[in-house]
């Protein structure tokens, strides 16, 4: 016969109401781009892409605010963290207080996504037509001479 577990279980999705679950769950997003969709009841009320500078906890001086430029989180803001995998294996993040939610998701990334920001990371491109590659010969040539 065994034991019932001293710690809840949770895989690819679940809600979570303990402040360091929560943490540890929404620490993937630190210093990454999200989407947010910032909903009351079922109307969604503001919406946009934003960089997530910080996450505490036991912090009553810090506000959780939600910008186009930094996001910072604080796990007392929130009564429960609901969160899933999606097909991709990324996950959503819904940060629940009362009938106030915020959906977090990672931000797309890949060139043409419809609601890239301009925040996400995109790979660095070097346009080299207008330059000439030149080869300099060593000391080894200068013998040979």
């Amino acid at each position: 016969m065994s034991s019932p577990p001293h710690a809840k279980f949770f895989v690819n999705d679940g809600v979570v109401t303990s402040q360091t679950d929560m943490l540890h769950l929404l620490r993937p997003v630190l210093k990454q781009t999200v989407t947010y969709r910032y909903l009351r009841g079922r109307e969604v009320v503001a919406r946009g892409t934003g960089w997530v500078e910080r996450i505490v906890v036991d912090a009553e001086d810090t506000s959780t605010y939600f910008t186009p430029l930094a996001i910072t989180l604080n796990i007392d803001s929130f009564e429960h963290l609901e969160f899933e995998t999606r097909a991709d294996q990324l996950l959503v993040y819904t940060l629940v207080q009362g009938d106030e939610r915020v959906v977090m998701e990672f931000a797309p990334i890949g060139p043409g996504e419809a609601d890239a920001s301009p925040f996400a990371a995109r790979q660095l491109t070097f346009d080299t037509s207008e330059f000439v590659q030149m080869e300099l010969l060593g000391l080894e040539a200068q013998e040979d001479e």
